[in-house]
């Protein structure tokens, strides 16, 4: 008997967006205008860069001041601010400016854009002793390249943000079903959950495992096996498909691909090896033949040393800060109801150690016994337990856990080693006991105070997600990503989105 299961209906697999005027006009806008607006953009910024390098060399006179016989009107630049604008475009042109690529972060693309600049600045400045005259202005030149690097880095960020906003209200996505939900397409479903600004969602995937195909993973839908697959591509809007199966399915992928350019769909294929990614897996010599030796994780070394002194110093500055707001909490838990003021249980760390947690105490002293009064109000997926509004919270309590000011003094286990600030958070023995395989790669690293799926929707994700995230973390980790964390925390501290 063949399993199959029904497609859901499009309207299930769409988020709703309230929709506003810029959303409106973005979608107005075919996708075949969005390069032209950016180089005219660039364009626009460069001829805007090279006026106020005029005004700053002959009007305001930073740094030198212009010889009353040198002073000269704009006009008699014009020639060398056309010839700027015209060396920079065939200069981003040729440098990969304009080469799109989706996971090519804000700093590569600034760097870029300086490389190129400084290229044609030096051409412009070379044009100008051959051509000018010796009363022209070279650092008006320098100026130039210092504000077209500024207003060209400022309108990419502007771009990044926007693009972001957009692409969460499912402006400009690429709407992907996956074909093979085993270890390298969980792989590929990590890298989409913890990267949006790469612009793809995710409709679902299919897989021939009974177990897999008909279990959603997070927000990602089961829609059965692979027989389902033409049935899907009529069903769903999809742009693309991702086939992530073992390399002996070559009939089925070439299947696939023939239905794929049937129903005009753009097809990808990830082949196993990729499921060690280039964080994954080292690539060494022996006399010319090269063996590539697998990484599981990517904290270790001297990225842990790295790692530790950035938890000390956090806990160094923090502990300042934290100690009069401690005084605070301790005093108003007190006052407000009977029991101990910090909250000590057992957790599972790193490699499935357990240590002993301290929080501050937000709930009822008798919580845990009045744990199965309030099981069947638990809003959590897999083995979680968490209750939105958790009748066992004190006053105090609700909003500690609002703002995480419950959390304060796992500083003592980062202190300890215990803990990193930033990882996954640790989960109780009996949660632990109930992981799936794949989940427990999560503990390969330090569990942490805030983490990636923390900045990505807090409580509002299911725990496959979270697991997700916490295993693209552990794999890609990278200083860079724990600073990035950093900044993100405060705002979703601040704001609680997602905290009960």
């Amino acid at each position: 008997m063949t399993m199959t299961a029904k497609p859901l209906k499009q309207s299930q697999t769409t988020t709703a967006q309230p929709d506003n005027w810029l959303v409106t006009v973005a979608q107005r806008i075919h996708p075949v205008w969005w390069p032209l607006l950016l180089r005219l953009s660039d364009l626009f910024l460069i001829g805007v860069a090279f006026l106020l390098s005029y005004w700053v060399r002959y009007r305001l006179q930073w740094f030198r001041a212009v010889d009353p016989a040198n002073q000269t009107d704009f006009v008699t630049y014009l020639p060398f601010s056309v010839a700027l604008i015209a060396i920079l475009f065939v200069s981003f042109s040729f440098s990969g400016v304009y080469r799109r690529r989706r996971d090519r972060g804000w700093l590569e693309e600034v760097y870029t854009i300086a490389t190129s600049t400084t290229l044609g600045v030096v051409t412009l400045i070379i044009l100008n002793l051959i051509y000018g005259e010796l009363s022209y202005s070279r650092l008006i030149f320098l100026y130039a390249a210092v504000f077209v690097i500024l207003f060209l880095g400022i309108s990419r960020a502007a771009i990044l943000v926007l693009r972001g906003y957009l692409r969460a209200r499912g402006v400009a996505v690429q709407r992907v079903v996956l074909v093979g939900a085993g270890d390298v397409g969980r792989m590929v479903m990590r890298n989409i959950a913890a990267r949006p600004s790469l612009g793809y969602r995710l409709i679902g995937f299919l897989d021939d495992n009974p177990t897999k195909s008909f279990t959603d993973i997070g927000r990602f839908k089961a829609l059965g096996p692979l027989d389902n697959f033409e049935l899907v591509l009529a069903a769903y809007p999809v742009d693309d498909a991702i086939i992530c199966l073992p390399w002996q399915s070559h009939r089925t992928v070439a299947r696939l691909l023939n239905q794929c350019e049937q129903a005009g769909v753009k097809a990808h294929i990830v082949p196993d090896l990729f499921q060690l990614t280039k964080n994954q897996m080292t690539v060494e010599d022996l006399n010319g033949v090269p063996l590539i030796s697998t990484r599981d994780v990517s904290i270790a070394d001297l990225n842990l040393i790295f790692k530790r002194i950035l938890d000390l110093a956090i806990v160094s500055i923090g502990s300042i800060l934290a100690l009069p707001v401690g005084l605070l909490i301790a005093l108003a838990i007190r006052l407000n109801s009977p029991g101990p003021i910090i909250y000590r249980q057992t957790r599972i760390g790193k490699n499935g150690k357990p240590f002993a947690i301290y929080k501050f105490r937000s709930m009822v002293a008798d919580a845990e016994e009045r744990r199965e009064e309030i099981a069947a109000l638990n809003e959590a997926t897999g083995p979680l337990f968490k209750v939105r509004e958790d009748p066992r919270c004190t006053p105090v309590g609700r909003f500690l856990r609002r703002f995480s000011l419950d959390e304060l003094p796992q500083l003592i286990n980062v202190l300890r080693g215990e803990m990193s600030f930033i990882g996954p958070r640790p989960n109780l023995p009996e949660e632990v006991e109930q992981y799936k395989e794949w989940h427990k790669k999560r503990l390969s690293v330090s569990p942490g105070m805030t983490g990636l799926w923390q900045v990505s929707g807090r409580s509002d994700l299911t725990f496959d997600e979270m697991v997700l995230l916490d295993i693209y973390y552990a794999e890609n980790w990278s200083l860079g990503m724990d600073l990035g964390i950093l900044l993100m925390t405060g705002p979703r501290v601040l704001f609680a989105k997602g905290a009960y």
